[in-house]
C-alpha cells in the first residue's frame, strides 16, 4: 500500500463520520455471538475482495448487513487510509488488525507502521513470507528478524505485530517443526502470533495441540472450516479456493477448537471465508456460531 494525499473534501467528512458510526453501533447487535462462543468477532475483509473491488462503499454495506462490527483489513483498495478508515467509521466497522506484506516489514516497517497508525488498528502483521520451494531453515530464520525488529518498532507505537501462519511453517526442524523454531526465537513482547485454523489442518496438524502449547502467543484467530474428505498432509500453504465452506459444515472440529482458543486467551476472532461462495457462506458461519454449543 501507498499513503496518498486526500482530497480536503473527504477529510473534513471523517469527523462527521466518527459522529455517525458512534451513534449506529449504539444498541446495535453483535455478529455472531451465543451462548457458548462470546467472540470478540470480526470479518478479515479479504473474504469478500471481489466486492471490494467493484465497489468499496457498497461493500462496506454488505459487511455492516451481516452483522459486523469490527474487520480486520487487508489494504484500502486503493485509497488513503485515513479516508478509509473515514468510510469504516461511516459504516460503523471497527478496524482492529491489518495485514502488510513481508517486504514492507523487512524493507519500509516504519512506512507500514504509519499505515497502520492512520488506521487506527491495533494489531499489524504480516500473513505470509516469501520462499522458493520448500520453506527452510534460512528463511525461517531471516523472518524471525525481520519480525523481532518491526515488533519491536510496532511496541514503540502502541501496536502489537502479529504472524499468521499459512501451513508452510511445519517442515521439521530439529525435534519439532519450523514453526516451533520460530517460536522460541520470536521475542513474546514484540511478536504475537494469529492462528488460522484451515492452515493447520491442512498441514495435519492440530490446532487444539498447538493451543495448549503455546497458549497466550496466540492472541488472534482465523476461523474457517475446510470441505469434508479434503486431504490432509501439505506442506505448500495453498488449496482451492472452493475448500472453504461454511464453520460447522466441514471436517473442522469447530467446538473443540474453540474450547482450546478460549482456554488459551486468544483476544480476537476473524471469520475469513476466500470461497466464491463467500456470500452465501458467512450467514451460515454466523448461525453456527450463535448456537454452537462447546
Amino acid at each position: 500500500m501507498k499513503i496518498f494525499p486526500a482530497s480536503r473534501g473527504l477529510f473534513l467528512g471523517l469527523g462527521a463520520a466518527v459522529m455517525l458510526s458512534s451513534l449506529t453501533v449504539l444498541g446495535a447487535g453483535q455478529a455472531g455471538i451465543g451462548p457458548s462462543f462470546k467472540g470478540p468477532l470480526g470479518l478479515q475483509l479479504y473474504s469478500l475482495r471481489d466486492s471490494f473491488k467493484a465497489d468499496v462503499p457498497g461493500t462496506l454495506r454488505k459487511v455492516r448487513d451481516f452483522g459486523f462490527r469490527n474487520a480486520e483489513l487487508a489494504g484500502t483498495y486503493g485509497l488513503p487510509p485515513a479516508v478509509f478508515r473515514g468510510m469504516l467509521a461511516q459504516h460503523g466497522i471497527k478496524p482492529i488488525a491489518g495485514h502488510w506484506s513481508y517486504e514492507q516489514w523487512r524493507d519500509q516497517p516504519e512506512a507500514a507502521l504509519a499505515e497502520a497508525k492512520a488506521l487506527g488498528v491495533k494489531y499489524a502483521g504480516c500473513a505470509w513470507i516469501p520462499h522458493d520451494g520448500d520453506f527452510d531453515e534460512q528463511e525461517c530464520r531471516a523472518a524471525i528478524a525481520v519480525f523481532n525488529r518491526a515488533g519491536k518498532l510496532a511496541r514503540q507505537q502502541g501496536i502489537r505485530f502479529f504472524y499468521h501462519i499459512h501451513g508452510y511453517e511445519f517442515h521439521p526442524h530439529g525435534d519439532g517443526t519450523l514453526f516451533d523454531l520460530m517460536m522460541a526465537e520470536t521475542n513474546p513482547r514484540f511478536v504475537t502470533f494469529e492462528m488460522d485454523i484451515f492452515w493447520v489442518v491442512f498441514p495435519a496438524q492440530d490446532p487444539v495441540k498447538l493451543l495448549e502449547k503455546y497458549g497466550k502467543r496466540w492472541e488472534l484467530m482465523h476461523l474457517k472450516d475446510m470441505k469434508q474428505g479434503l486431504e490432509l498432509g501439505s506442506l505448500k500453504g495453498g488449496t482451492d479456493v472452493r475448500n472453504d465452506v461454511a464453520l460447522g459444515t466441514g471436517q473442522i472440529n469447530m467446538p473443540a477448537v474453540l474450547r482450546a482458543a478460549r482456554k488459551a486467551g486468544v483476544k480476537w476472532y476473524f471469520i475469513e471465508d476466500e470461497s466464491p461462495l463467500v456470500e452465501e457462506q458467512i450467514p451460515v458461519s454466523l448461525r453456527f456460531l450463535e448456537t454452537v454449543k462447546f
